[in-house]
């Protein structure tokens, strides 16, 4: 087995396809070494800093995507305008935090409406029938969410 050295490790870190064949390596590395090579001090050592290295070459960062952030990405679809959308959502935020089976009282779901229909509908025609509503009745999100704050119901 050739020796790796950091430069090695650096210039083939450049590109995706060269992270593959260091991963590719490091595997067949490993596997070499503890398929019955004797395992002495250096090997071991080898071993352990190429276990270390493949360790931090397979891991990327992820994120779960919630059913919020897919009905927020979906309102957003619906409000293409950014500002008219952060006001949709804080009126949302602050009515129901987004959650499709909110109640207060006789209010339900994302835009608490009173509509018992509305209530047994999914989040992404919650969403629909919210946003129709507040266009016929305020003409836009943030007259909504303007005429929300007047009433000092924040």
């Amino acid at each position: 087995m050739n020796k790796l050295s950091t430069d090695d490790i650096h210039s083939l870190l450049n590109t995706p396809k060269s992270t593959l064949n260091l991963a590719s390596y490091l595997t067949r590395s490993v596997r070499s070494i503890l398929a019955g090579e004797p395992l002495m001090r250096t090997a071991r050592r080898r071993s352990l800093v190429l276990v270390g290295v493949l360790c931090v070459v397979g891991t990327t960062p992820a994120e779960a995507v919630t059913d919020i952030d897919n009905l927020k990405l979906y309102a957003h679809s619906r409000v293409i305008n950014y500002e008219q959308f952060q006001c949709l959502n804080r009126l949302i935020s602050a009515e129901s935090h987004w959650n499709i089976n909110a109640i207060n009282g006789s209010h339900y779901g994302l835009g608490q409406m009173r509509n018992k229909r509305y209530r047994n509908l999914d989040g992404y025609r919650q969403i629909d029938w919210t946003i129709r509503y507040i266009k016929g009745r305020y003409g836009s999100m943030c007259n909504a969410y303007r005429h929300w704050q007047s009433k000092g119901w924040h």
